[in-house]
C-alpha cells in the first residue's frame, strides 16, 4: 500500500477520481436543465436546497476525510489489518452520524429558511424538498467512506462503477418523476429528490458490493472485533473533527452567499443554480487531484519520507493547473452556448455570462489552493485547516455582506467572491506548509 509520487503514479490515482467525481457533475447539470425547463422558481429552491444538502454532506465527508487520512497512514505503514478495523469503526460511525444529521436538517431547515428568506413560496417548496432529499444521508455517508477506502489503498478506478451506475438510474428517474413519464406521477421539485435518494441508494449497494465481490476483506479484515472501539472512534474524531467544522464553515459561507443572492431577486438566485453548476463541473479535475494530493502526502509520510511531502504537493499542483486550464478555455470560448443547455432564455444568459467568465478564472486559483489546503490535511493537522478555513470563510463574508446585501451590487461582483475566498486560502496554505511546522504529526 507504499503510493506511487512519480507523476504517472499521481495521474492513475487521480484519473478514476476525476471520473468519479464528472460522472455525477454531469448528473448534476442534467438535473439542473430538467428544472430549467420548469421555470426559474425551480431552478431557483433548487439552489437554496442544494447549498444547504452539500453542507450536511460535506460533513460527513469531513468525518471520512480524516478517516481516509488514517486509512492512507495505516497503508503506508502496511498495517492491512489497522485500515480494515478503522474501515469498520468508520462504517458505524458514519451510520449513527447519518440518522443525526437527518433529524438535525429536518429541525433546522423551516427555521433556517423561514428566518432568511424574502419569499414565503421559496421557504415553503425548500422545506417540502429537503424533507425527502434528507433521507439519501446513510446511503451518502457509507459511499464517502467507501470511497476513502479505495482511494486510500490505491483503487481508486473502483470509484467509477458507482458513480456510473448512481447517475444512469438518477437522470433516468429525474425524468421520469419531474416530467411524469413512463406512468409515474408527476412530482416537479420533488421528483427530483425522490430520484437523487434512490440514486444514493444504488451508488451504496455497487461500492459496497465491490468489496465483497473482490474478496477484499481477507486482506483487509472488517467485523472482527465484538465491540465498537471507542478508542480508535475517538482518534478518528480527533482527526476529522475540525475538517467537520471546517466544511461547515466553508459551505456554510455558500450559503449565506445564496440568502443573499435571493434577496437580489428570483432571476439572479437563477442564474446562480446554473452558475453553481458550472462551478462544479469545471473544479472536478481539482478535486480529484486534492484528494489524490491529501492520501500521497499522508501515505509518504507513513513511510517515513516527510522530505518528500513539498515536492509531492508541487507535482500535484502544477497538473492540478494544467488540466484545469484545459478544461476552462473552451467554456471561456464558447460560454453562450453553455449556459443554453440550462434554460433557452436570452436574458438569463445574459445575466449570467460576466459571472461565468469569472468562475472560470477563479477557478484556476483553486487549482492551486485545494491541493495545497489538502496537502496539509494529509499532514494531519487538521486543527490547523479548521483555522485556515475560518480565516479565509470570515474574508469572503465580510466582502459578500459588502457587496451583495448591503451595496446590492451586480450578479458579477456577488460572483467575484470566489477570487476573495480562494486567493487567501492559497496564500495561508502556502505560508503554512513552508514553515515546516507540521513535520513530526502523529494519527
Amino acid at each position: 500500500m507504499q503510493l506511487s509520487v512519480t507523476n504517472k503514479g499521481i495521474i492513475r490515482l487521480a484519473a478514476p477520481i476525476s471520473l468519479a467525481i464528472l460522472i455525477p457533475q454531469l448528473n448534476f447539470l442534467t438535473n439542473t436543465a430538467f428544472l430549467g425547463r420548469l421555470g426559474e422558481h425551480e431552478l431557483a429552491v433548487n439552489g437554496l436546497t442544494g447549498v444547504f444538502y452539500l453542507i450536511m454532506s460535506m460533513i460527513g465527508y469531513g468525518l471520512n476525510s480524516g478517516i481516509q487520512a488514517q486509512m492512507a497512514r495505516r497503508g503506508g505503514e502496511g498495517d492491512n489489518e489497522g485500515l480494515g478495523k478503522t474501515l469498520t469503526n468508520g462504517m458505524l460511525l458514519g451510520l449513527v452520524s447519518s440518522v443525526a444529521l437527518m433529524l438535525l436538517a429536518m429541525w433546522m431547515a423551516p427555521f433556517i429558511f423561514g428566518l432568511s428568506l424574502h419569499d414565503q413560496s421559496h421557504v415553503q417548496s425548500s422545506v417540502n424538498y429537503l424533507y425527502i432529499r434528507v433521507w439519501g444521508l446513510p446511503f451518502l455517508l457509507m459511499v464517502q467512506l467507501m470511497n476513502a477506502f479505495y482511494i486510500s489503498t490505491g483503487q481508486s478506478k473502483f470509484l467509477m462503477y458507482g458513480s456510473l451506475a448512481a447517475t444512469i438510474v438518477n437522470i433516468v428517474l429525474d425524468y421520469f418523476f419531474i416530467f411524469g413519464k413512463a406512468g409515474f406521477p408527476q412530482m416537479g421539485l420533488n421528483g427530483a429528490a425522490v430520484a437523487s435518494v434512490i440514486a444514493e441508494a444504488v451508488y451504496c449497494a455497487v461500492m459496497c458490493g465491490i468489496f465483497y465481490f473482490r474478496k477484499m476483506q481477507k486482506t483487509f479484515p472488517v467485523f472482527t472485533q465484538s465491540t465498537f472501539d471507542f478508542s480508535l472512534a475517538r482518534r478518528s474524531l480527533n482527526v476529522s473533527a475540525p475538517l467537520i467544522l471546517q466544511y461547515l464553515f466553508s459551505i456554510g459561507g455558500w450559503q449565506v452567499f445564496f440568502i443573499f443572492v435571493e434577496h437580489l431577486g428570483e432571476r439572479e438566485l437563477a442564474a446562480s443554480q446554473i452558475l453553481r453548476s458550472v462551478f462544479g463541473a469545471v473544479s472536478v479535475v481539482t478535486w480529484a487531484f486534492a484528494s489524490t494530493c491529501n492520501t500521497l502526502v499522508s501515505n509518504v509520510i507513513g513511510q517515513g519520507k516527510q522530505n518528500e511531502v513539498i515536492p509531492v504537493i508541487k507535482k500535484i499542483g502544477k497538473l492540478s493547473l494544467l488540466c484545469t486550464t484545459v478544461i476552462c478555455v473552451p467554456l471561456l470560448l464558447f460560454p453562450s452556448a453553455f449556459l443554453s443547455l440550462y434554460r433557452d432564455d436570452a436574458a438569463l444568459i445574459l445575466l449570467s455570462l460576466p459571472s461565468l467568465k469569472l468562475i472560470v478564472l477563479a477557478t484556476l486559483i483553486m487549482s492551486l489552493s485545494t491541493v495545497l489546503f489538502n496537502g496539509v490535511v494529509g499532514t494531519g493537522n487538521t486543527m490547523v485547516n479548521l483555522l485556515i478555513e475560518v480565516a479565509c470563510v470570515g474574508v469572503y463574508l465580510v466582502y459578500c455582506y459588502i457587496v451583495i446585501e448591503r451595496a446590492k451590487l451586480p450578479l458579477a461582483l456577488a460572483w467575484a467572491s470566489e477570487f476573495v475566498y480562494w486567493t487567501s486560502l492559497f496564500i495561508i496554505s502556502y505560508l503554512y506548509l513552508r514553515s515546516g511546522k507540521w513535520k513530526g504529526k502523529t494519527i
